[in-house]
C-alpha cells in the first residue's frame, strides 16, 4: 500500500538526497507525510489532507512540522498542500520557482487559466 512504498527507507533516502542539494520537492495531499517520515519537516510550516474527519493532520504534527491551514504552503524548497484539488496550484507554483513568474502566467494562459 501507500505507506509501505511512502514510508520505505529507500525513498525516504531519495527524498534526502533531493533536499541536500536544496532542489524543489512538492506534494500533494498527504504526500507530505513521506517528507514528514524523511525528516525534513521538523519545525517547518506544511500541510496535508485537511478533511474534517482526517487524522493526517495530526500525523504531520508527530514528524514535528508546523501545521498551517493554508491550500498550499511553501516553506523552503518544500511545497505541500492540503487535498487533491490543488494539483494545479502546486504545480504552477513549483513551475513559476523553477522559471519565472511571467513564464508561469503564460502556460497558465495557453492552458486556459488565465487570470482575470
Amino acid at each position: 500500500g501507500f505507506y509501505k512504498d511512502a514510508y520505505d527507507p529507500r525513498f525516504s533516502a531519495v527524498i534526502q538526497a533531493f533536499h541536500a542539494q536544496d532542489k524543489w520537492i512538492a506534494t500533494i495531499c498527504v504526500a507530505a507525510l513521506t517528507l514528514g517520515k524523511a525528516g525534513l519537516l521538523e519545525g517547518r510550516r506544511a500541510t496535508t489532507y485537511d478533511h474534517p474527519t482526517s487524522i493526517r493532520k495530526k500525523q504531520l504534527r508527530e514528524f514535528g512540522a508546523i501545521v498551517v491551514d493554508e491550500q498550499v504552503v511553501v516553506d523552503g524548497n518544500l511545497i505541500t498542500s492540503c487535498n487533491p484539488a490543488t494539483a494545479f496550484e502546486v504545480a504552477f507554483t513549483l513551475l513559476e520557482k523553477l522559471t519565472t513568474r511571467e513564464n508561469t502566467l503564460h502556460v497558465k494562459d495557453l492552458m486556459g487559466f488565465a487570470e482575470k
